[in-house]
């Protein structure tokens, strides 16, 4: 009994399988074709030049009737096959636009981080030349505060006036100024920082 249904079953797959020819009302002709899926509009066939589907609308009658056409269904299956792929475009559309709206907000993000690093590198560097500034300064006060060159009146030793003296009010003036904007660079990079 199983050999016979084995059998059968043989059979009918294989009678599914064999390549037969397919001739469109157009003349088109498909060469050794196997039928791989029948849909209520058509049927896919595979040659050797690829797998194709041939609507029914382009076979002939014996064939439509073969594999039961009905126009009804094919234009409720179309139309059903039209729907769904309206809708995946709509959904590949949307992802596309998250994607893009996602890549949008790295870019800012990327352009944001680069901007702050930026900065932060030339606040860096405008408070290594203000403590330069200010090493510099304090050397000037402290040459501006110096006695002037030496040289003797007789037994008591005196100082003529050191010509840098004048200059010392415009030198503490501008180190008031460096330091001010040396603590305010400070605080800058203080907060990039964080």
């Amino acid at each position: 009994m199983s050999r016979k249904v084995l059998t059968f079953l043989i059979l009918c797959f294989t009678s599914a399988a064999f390549a037969e020819d397919f001739k469109t009302v157009n003349g088109k002709e498909y060469k050794d074709a196997t039928v791989t899926r029948v849909d209520p509009d058509g049927v896919v066939v595979k040659t050797k030049s690829g797998i194709t589907k041939v609507y029914f609308i382009e076979l002939p009658k014996e064939v439509q009737e073969r594999f039961h056409y009905d126009s009804e269904k094919a234009a409720s299956y179309s139309a059903e096959q039209t729907a769904n792929y309206a809708a995946y475009q709509k959904q590949q559309e949307e992802t596309r636009r998250q994607q893009q709206d996602a890549d949008a907000k790295n870019n800012a993000a990327l352009a944001a981080q680069q901007a702050a690093t930026n900065r932060t590198q030339a606040l860096q560097t405008r408070y290594a030349v203000l403590q330069k500034q200010e090493d510099d300064l304090l050397l000037q006060i402290g040459e501006a505060k110096k006695p002037g060159p030496e040289y003797r009146q007789g037994k008591s030793v005196r100082h003529q006036p050191n010509p840098q003296k004048s200059q010392l009010p415009l030198f503490e003036s501008h180190l008031k100024d460096v330091r001010r904007e040396k603590s305010e660079v400070k605080k800058q990079l203080e907060k990039s920082q964080r």
